[in-house]
């Protein structure tokens, strides 16, 4: 089989862009984590299974509206940062094109180019204005003016993925069951199962990933267990 260079095909690199994976990931991590978590706080308290389906429900609606909300304001006003200073380089550019261009073929000149060969190539970016305006913006503010992510991708992205996540904890009590021990133990296949897909983007090991998530969601639902049984104590001596 023949090795074709990583330069030759397309696609190569995986999107690190942060478009819909990246809001994809943390919604469904938080509604895992965070419905576990809660589950198993009211759980701790001695409620009945009525109450904990009504907690881990309304957890569900209301961190989904949070998180979608959250993604699309975050996203939004960064990419408005980003145009605002674009804005900015622009009439840099239209002003002081000479002095841009001298600040070019400097930071190239820092990486190891020759002087000459730097300035070379700044002259004929600058021949070409909008080329000149990506590069610019790409080398001091480090990202692609061409390729910000969308507000409304990561929203409805946050949005659904945390709701998937929230109701995987509360599926066995929606199926009859009234055991927390058998919630939180799905939950945690949940958990295992999404750090092992997480994963899978990155060099980690599939079970390195899986049970690294399971460690943390473990972590909090014990902290909200205790916190749980300790208040439903004091409750009943009061």
């Amino acid at each position: 089989m023949t090795d074709t260079p990583a330069a030759l095909r397309e696609a190569h690199h995986a999107d690190v862009s942060g478009g819909w994976l990246r809001p994809a990931v943390f919604g469904a991590m938080d509604g895992l984590v965070t419905n576990i978590a809660l589950i198993a706080g009211v759980g701790g308290g001695g409620v009945s299974p009525r109450s904990i389906v009504l907690t881990g429900v309304a957890g569900l609606v209301a961190g989904a509206i949070s998180m979608g909300l959250g993604e699309y304001t975050s996203v939004r006003s960064a990419n408005e940062q980003v145009a605002a200073e674009v804005a900015k380089e622009r009439r840099e550019l239209e002003r002081h094109p000479e002095a841009e261009a001298r600040e070019l073929a400097q930071a190239w000149v820092a990486r190891g180019l020759p002087h000459d060969l730097a300035m070379q190539v700044a002259e004929a970016v600058r021949r070409n204005p909008e080329e000149a305006l990506r590069v610019h913006v790409r080398e001091e503010l480090g990202v692609d003016p061409d390729d910000q992510p969308s507000p409304w991708a990561a929203a409805i992205s946050s949005f659904l993925f945390f709701s998937v996540g929230a109701l995987v904890p509360l599926l066995t009590y929606l199926l009859g069951s009234t055991s927390l021990w058998l919630a939180l133990a799905v939950g945690g296949l949940g958990l295992f199962a999404a750090g092992a897909v997480v994963a899978r983007f990155t060099a980690r090991a599939w079970w390195s990933g899986g049970l690294r998530q399971l460690l943390l969601g473990a972590a909090a639902a014990s902290a909200t267990y205790l916190i749980g049984a300790l208040v439903g104590v004091q409750g009943a001596v009061g």
